[in-house]
């Protein structure tokens, strides 16, 4: 895989992984213009990507998880120990469909480009609903974790936008919408550093042979673009403008669905 084919790669995620439109999804469709041989030398470059995000989000919110940790660590009972257990609680259902249905949900990302189109329509919708509510000043308590856990499990489908599904819903269910995108973003920290780890711990990269240029150029990449587009989601969330990436996904939808007749 090509310098240029992993900084086009580290562009999208950075940007699609906190900006509602499906970043798996897009990978997807990005891929299928490729061509590339993804089976092959893709599983490093997509770990390497994801990890980029995960580190924009810990530096965009560094702040928040130091002061998390420290209370932690001091054994502070409060808002943070709260937080931590929500953050816990919501990984339960993502954890538990990964693990059982892991064979499965690796075959739809192989390709299902009408998949991704499908999907994405339903992203749309969410986003459109979330928008319509005016009424945000609930507080995140846990049976609304829970559910918000949920739909991060359903964004393990490819068009399924995981920011979008879960701030959405949680827009939705009525809460305030900075702590909706906080939590959102806050809570796959651990996810994907565990599906970091548990993928080295399997063997699953030692087939891979992809280049250490590519695979910087495309973690840079994902990452610069991520710190700005976690930013800017942040402020477009407290705007009630999610309705027009609600337009967007219905378009690249429509396109990825004609893309795969």
């Amino acid at each position: 895989m090509s310098a240029l084919e992993t900084l086009i790669l580290g562009i999208v995620q950075g940007l699609t992984e906190f900006l509602p439109v499906s970043s798996s999804g897009h990978l997807e469709l990005v891929k299928a213009i490729f061509g590339s041989d993804y089976e092959q030398q893709g599983l490093l470059v997509t770990i390497t990507l994801h990890a980029a995000t995960a580190f924009s989000t810990i530096f965009v919110f560094r702040k928040d998880i130091f002061m998390i940790l420290s209370d932690l660590l001091l054994f502070k009972r409060g808002e943070s120990l709260n937080f931590s257990l929500k953050i816990i609680l919501s990984m339960i259902p993502a954890v538990i469909i990964g693990l059982i249905f892991e064979d499965f949900i690796a075959s739809l990302f192989v390709g299902k480009i009408a998949l991704v189109g499908v999907m994405l329509m339903i992203t749309a919708l969410l986003l459109f609903l979330a928008d319509q509510v005016n009424e945000n000043n609930k507080e995140l308590n846990y049976s609304n974790t829970f559910y918000i856990g949920v739909i991060q499990a359903i964004a393990i489908l490819p068009g399924i936008s995981r920011s979008g599904a879960t701030i959405a819903l949680a827009v939705l269910l009525k809460i305030d919408r900075n702590k909706a995108a906080r939590f959102s973003f806050l809570m796959v920290i651990p996810l994907i550093l565990g599906s970091m780890a548990k993928s080295v711990m399997d063997g699953d990269l030692s087939q891979d042979s992809t280049a250490l240029l590519p695979l910087l150029v495309g973690f840079v990449s994902a990452f610069i673009t991520g710190v700005f587009a976690c930013r800017w989601m942040v402020a477009l969330v407290k705007k009630s403008q999610l309705k027009f990436f609600s337009f967007y996904c219905i378009a690249v939808g429509a396109l990825a669905i004609l893309f795969s007749v």
